[in-house]
Order: C-alpha cells, then structure tokens, then sequence
C-alpha cells in the first residue's frame, strides 16, 4: 500500500539527520541491487552522492537492506520532492548499470510506488531493461524535459523562427549568428564576453551557422562558462548533473539520465540534436564525486530575486550578457567546487584538460582559416 504523501502542516522540511540518512542509503541501496551484488561503481556513486548532498558519509559495504514499505514508512512526513530526489538517486544507480536486470528496474519502480512517487525515467529505465532502446530514446522526450515544449519557448533562445521540437537546429539564421558575434563587443570578465571567447578558443560555430549545435542545447554552454565546467566529455556530465538538480521540476533530472546513457552505458546512440555515444566516461577515477558534487552546487543555487530554484535552459542569456561572471555567481548563489572535486580532476573551461584536442584542433583550424593567430584563453588540452 503506497504511502500517501503529508499535509502541508506536518511536513518535515529539516535537512536529513544522520539516521535518516542510513535510512535513505538502505533504500536506495536496496532498490538497485543486482542479482549479483551491487558493482563496485554503484557504491562509489551512492556514497559520493550523499557525502555530497548531505554531508553525512556511508559506507555501502555494510548498509542492511530494506523494503519498500519500510523506506515509505520512514519518509512518511517527506514531502513529494524530497521522495522524488530518491527516486531519481535509484535511477541513477540504475542506470549505471549495462545491462540493467529487469529485476532491478522493477524493483526501483516499485520503491517509488510505495514513495507514491512517478517519474517518466521509471519507465525509461524498465525500456532500457527489456533492450527496448529505440522506445526508451523516444521517451526521453515523452517523459522528460522537453515534454512540455512549446514553439513560444524560442523566444529566450532568440531563433529569428519558432522551433516546433526542442532540439531543432536553427543553422540558416543570421539574425541568431550575429547576436552571439556581437558578444565581443561585451567588456571583459562578463558573462557575454566570456562566452564569445569560449566558442572562439574552441572554434564552435555560433547558432544560426551551418554546423552550430542546437539553440536550445547551446543554453548549457553558458553554463559550462558560469559554473566554472570544462568541455570534456566528462565535464558534460558535471554541467548536465548541475542543471538537472539546479531545476525543481523533477523532470530536469532527464537531462542526467540522457547524459549518462550517452556517456557511460551508451545505450543512447545521440541525444539533445548534437552529443553523440561515448560510453565509460562516468566510471572514470573521480567522476563519481565530480558529478556528485555538482549535484550539491546545482541544489545550493537558486534563482533571480529569492526563486528557490532556476532553470537554466530556460533563461534569456542575452539579458546577462554585460553582467560580471563573478556578480552572477554571487547572485544566483552558485558556490564553488568542493577540493575533492578539484582533486578529482573537476577543471574550468580555462585551464589545461578544460578543452579537448579535438575542440583545440578546430579552434587552431578556425583562426588559421581566418588569418588570425590562435588564443586560447588558457584552455589546453593536457
């Protein structure tokens, strides 16, 4: 029998304690384990991720299992964001998984029955499970962030055309190409300035221009350049894991499970209009506390004038273009990298390992192509 979410009036709102937090590990642990124990980086991501997101460190090597009655009853007075965060810390560690055993997909599904809790990656994870790869690509979009998308969303993105899909690439747009030109011209140290030199270090084609990503998907750059993320393929995993738990629409937490089922299982051939399948870049030496921590980072931060939380694929980023990246920071409440992101290996688009070679190589192609000498602001490849 699912437990029904509380009132108002007796919802408990206080960070988790130590005891609730072994309670939620036991979930989440016992939601996700295979026939054959639990993976070794299935361990390193769940205890990353409630270090991260709780301060309070597990050790999965000694966690007891329990039901899903058990685990409902104890969060009888969470509220449903907070049971829907757990859902989606089991999906994660799902998802991690290739193949994914039905087993544990049901079981996941049915933790977040008894959590009276639906999330359209449920049924994603379970099409993944059955090897269903083509349906779970398409409810991606049914289910996820883009399920709501509307032509009237353009407007942020400043498409000179409404785009009737989310990720439709807009590649003969002048107007679009020389609003982001015109970044330049921004003083240095803003945000629009920043980004200008962003594309140029990497020789990116603005939007608008033959061979430029999708507007909707060029929203995450901005954000590679205000949350300090490189441009690595693991870097894409940060930014991704910082944007979906930035968002408190539950169904930001799709752009993580895209980016994971591209970049560490593969079982997305492309994803957003552009990425394309790199599998085993999330259970790399590190990348379990560098996505972690920028899961913490996305919760800390919130939006313009107090909004508790901030889409940022949905902001007009043109508006902030002449704002100091330190300012929006400051103001959005983005907080810093923990050290052991750092050590991990967690870099800023400006630093060495911040670029790829290949980025890096169209970057030099691009300024020999227009007479002009390489500069790249730092970035390097190594």
């Amino acid at each position: 029998m699912p437990t029904p979410l509380p009132d108002p009036q007796t919802t408990l709102l206080t960070p988790p304690d130590h005891a609730e937090v072994e309670l939620l590990a036991r979930g989440v642990l016992s939601a996700v384990e295979p026939p054959t124990g639990h993976t070794e980086f299935q361990h390193l991501l769940v205890a990353a991720t409630f270090a991260a997101m709780t301060g309070f460190t597990i050790d999965p090597e000694h966690v007891e299992p329990i039901t899903a009655q058990e685990l409902a009853e104890g969060l009888a007075a969470r509220n449903a964001a907070f049971r829907t965060r757990i859902v989606q810390i089991m999906l994660l560690g799902a998802l991690v998984l290739r193949p994914i055993p039905l087993e544990v997909a049901d079981r996941v599904a049915e933790f977040a029955r008894e959590l009276s809790i639906d999330d359209g990656m449920l049924r994603v994870a379970r099409e993944f499970a059955e090897g269903h790869l083509g349906l779970a690509a398409f409810d991606f979009e049914r289910n996820g962030y883009t399920a709501s998308w509307s032509p009237e969303r353009s407007a942020s993105l400043h498409t000179s055309k409404a785009l009737d899909k989310a990720w439709d690439q807009s590649v003969a747009d002048d107007a679009l190409a020389a609003r982001w030109a015109a970044l330049e011209h921004c003083a240095p140290d803003t945000l629009g300035r920043r980004m200008w030199e962003f594309y140029r270090a990497r020789g990116f084609e603005f939007p608008g221009r033959p061979g430029s990503a999708p507007p909707l998907l060029a929203q995450h750059d901005w954000v590679h350049v205000l949350a300090d993320y490189g441009t690595r393929v693991e870097s894409e995993l940060e930014v991704m894991a910082f944007i979906a738990r930035a968002n408190d629409d539950p169904r930001g937490f799709s752009l993580l499970a895209m980016v994971v089922s591209l970049f560490e299982t593969g079982y997305l051939a492309t994803g957003a209009g552009l990425f394309e399948s790199f599998p085993g870049q999330l259970s790399r030496d590190g990348m379990a506390v560098r996505v972690a921590d920028a899961m913490r980072r996305g919760a800390l931060c919130h939006g313009f004038t107090d909004s508790p939380d901030v889409d940022f694929m949905a902001l007009d980023w043109f508006s902030l273009a002449d704002r100091g990246v330190a300012a929006l920071r400051a103001e959005l409440g983005i907080f810093p990298k923990s050290h052991d992101a750092i050590a991990c290996g967690s870099v800023g688009p400006w630093e060495p390992q911040g670029i790829s070679e290949f980025q890096d190589k169209l970057g030099r192609t691009a300024a020999e192509r227009e007479d002009r000498p390489y500069e790249s602001y730092g970035a390097a490849p190594s």
